[in-house]
């Protein structure tokens, strides 16, 4: 009697090749997808704040004083004189994150014209606020509001929102959420020429 003879085993090198490139092609595709998504998303922050004109207001602007990120003693008075852009914002706030390029780009442009922007941030450790400037190479003041001050004298406990005081020491212009350049340009730009 004669056994039958096993059938060629097969390499299973082959098959684990094939599962191992497709799970990585699954991974590099998930990875571009979400880059992509990320993308999209931020130009639509951006692009969004645009399309809002801000809140016409007429209002003194109020006394604030803060500490800034290097631990001095700062007012809203100190500006008078200049056009304020105050922008109250979180390090944790992704429309906050997604603003600072366009805030940092208009400040830049704009800082030799008598205007000055005062980012500031709503209760992180100063530490954190710190990384946070430099992380995004901003150069404009940074205060550090831990119990929330400048939004309870704004009255308006959203984040980011932005306060265009004139050189006179008026609140001009409010926007609730997240601003970018062009709008900058069109509303906050008109008052710096006067």
């Amino acid at each position: 009697m004669t056994l039958p003879t096993p059938a060629p085993s097969r390499s299973k090198k082959p098959q684990k090749l094939v599962l191992t490139l497709v799970a990585a092609g699954t991974v590099l595709i998930s990875i571009a997808v979400l880059s992509w998504l990320t993308g999209v998303r931020q130009a639509a922050v951006s692009g969004a704040a645009s399309l809002f004109a801000p809140a016409r207001i007429d209002d003194p602007a109020p006394r604030l004083t803060l500490t800034d990120v290097r631990g001095n003693t700062v007012s809203l008075a100190d500006y008078r004189g200049r056009v304020v852009l105050v922008n109250n914002w979180a390090t944790w706030c992704p429309p906050c994150q997604a603003e600072m390029p366009e805030l940092q780009s208009y400040f830049s442009a704009h800082s030799g014209q008598g205007f000055v922007l005062v980012g500031i941030e709503a209760g992180d450790p100063a530490v954190q606020v710190a990384d946070f400037v430099r992380q995004y190479a901003l150069t404009f003041p940074v205060w550090l509001d831990p119990q929330s001050s400048a939004l309870a004298s704004f009255h308006n406990w959203s984040i980011p929102s932005s306060y265009v005081i004139d050189r006179d020491g008026t609140v001009r212009l409010a926007w609730a959420g997240p601003v970018d350049r062009p709008t900058l340009e069109k509303y906050l730009t008109p008052l710096l020429e006067k």
